[in-house]
């Protein structure tokens, strides 16, 4: 049986939702999505400055909400648990919203405007490529 009472429960589940608790959070973990995302990435779908959201993705990251992955000079930020987007898709539907206007909006492509290597490609010129004659 658990000797938790109804304040010491409200407390722990309180953590998560004090820190989700801005637009400005909720919009980087619409932002991530289901995915992965760069601060790059995150500046291309947002408008926002780096710093701007480094500071929240640090939050975000010491209440263990986000887990990071680092490729060369990128860091990529996911969720650690998706749980996070149900609940910010119930929350939205407590607010009025659609469950389909929130979900279009979770990250699922990639951004031009982003330079990373998962929205921008290598391009591999072709005078480096050689191929082998057919017999």
């Amino acid at each position: 049986m658990n000797d938790l009472s109804i304040p010491d429960l409200s407390e722990k589940i309180a953590i998560p939702l004090a820190v989700i608790n801005s637009s400005q959070r909720i919009a980087i973990l619409l932002a991530i999505g289901k995915g992965e995302a760069c601060v790059c990435h995150l500046e291309a779908a947002l408008g926002w400055r780096q710093a701007y959201i480094s500071q929240h993705l640090m939050a975000l990251r010491k209440a263990d909400i986000l887990q990071v992955r680092r490729e060369g000079r990128y860091v990529y930020y996911r969720l650690k648990n998706a749980s996070y987007l149900d609940l910010i898709l119930d929350s939205a539907a407590l607010s009025g919203l659609s469950t389909e206007t929130v979900s279009s909006v979770i990250n699922t492509q990639t951004y031009p405007a982003c330079g990373c290597p998962h929205c921008v490609p290598a391009v591999i010129p072709l005078g480096t490529l050689h191929v082998k004659p057919s017999p």
